[in-house]
């Protein structure tokens, strides 16, 4: 399915961010045109250095600025033009036992995971922001779909993000624009490998083994971000795509 030329935005773009350098990659190697959007330009700069496209845009932007998002998005529009759809892949993750979390750590998460979603999808949903046919595309995780252990407040907002998701593609189908998520469960590579020292050896065995066939790898993510932004999903909107080999079945 071409791609080619159109334009995306990706959040959590950052080098190292292992899910968002892999979507990167994948539709770069579609040759398309990406805005790489996160808090720090130098890691956004190394994600650029590892494309081949040469018409990528570094656009250093911090999400938790909640009341920017519009006045942002429309900036981004004036000066590159309408979007074909965006992948939200910025994230605030962590563990959050009940007996010490704090209103602070409450906003740390719900104003990346789904407050940022939300107005992602206001702001690009306007009247000349958006393409015919646009895809907008956010990283959910399993989490939103079963409760874990310490993790309220992560596991909260990724299914907030799942139920607006819902709401969004209802209402936004009127403008031809889909409005769907990923969810993968635990995915390999350095956040995973961060999660395992936390853990312990045993923990994590046990962790690895709740997944039937296997942790997902970024590129498992990249490649349904792929299909929901591309026509051969062109009838698919408002799902939660588990990507979390059989996590969830177990």
């Amino acid at each position: 399915m071409d791609l080619t030329n159109k334009l995306y935005i990706v959040t959590g773009a950052a080098a190292d961010s292992d899910i968002g350098l892999a979507i990167c990659q994948k539709l770069d190697n579609c040759g398309v045109k990406l805005i790489l959007v996160g808090r720090r330009e130098h890691a956004l700069q190394e994600t650029l250095s590892l494309l081949k496209g040469k018409e990528h845009i570094v656009c250093p932007f911090d999400l938790s600025e909640l009341q920017n998002i519009t006045t942002w998005a429309k900036s981004i529009v004036t000066q590159y033009g309408a979007i074909d759809g965006l992948v939200h892949s910025a994230s605030f993750q962590g563990y959050s036992p009940l007996r010490g979390i704090t209103p602070k750590q409450i906003h740390q998460y719900l104003d990346i995971n789904f407050s940022a979603a939300v107005m992602l999808t206001s702001a690009f949903s306007k009247a000349r922001h958006f393409n015919p046919g646009a895809s907008f595309i956010f990283i959910g995780s399993a989490a939103g779909q079963r409760g874990l252990k310490a993790r309220t407040l992560y596991a909260a907002s990724k299914a907030a993000l799942s139920s607006m998701v819902q709401s969004a593609a209802l209402e936004l189908a009127a403008k031809q624009i889909r409005v769907n998520c990923v969810a993968p469960a635990l995915v390999s590579g350095a956040k995973a490998e961060q999660q395992f020292a936390t853990l312990g050896v045993e923990l994590s065995q046990r962790l690895i083994e709740a997944h039937p066939l296997g942790l997902s790898t970024p590129e498992d993510v990249a490649n349904s971000v792929y299909f929901l932004l591309s026509d051969l999903s062109r009838n698919t909107t408002g799902i939660t795509l588990a990507v979390d080999g059989g996590f969830l079945a177990g």
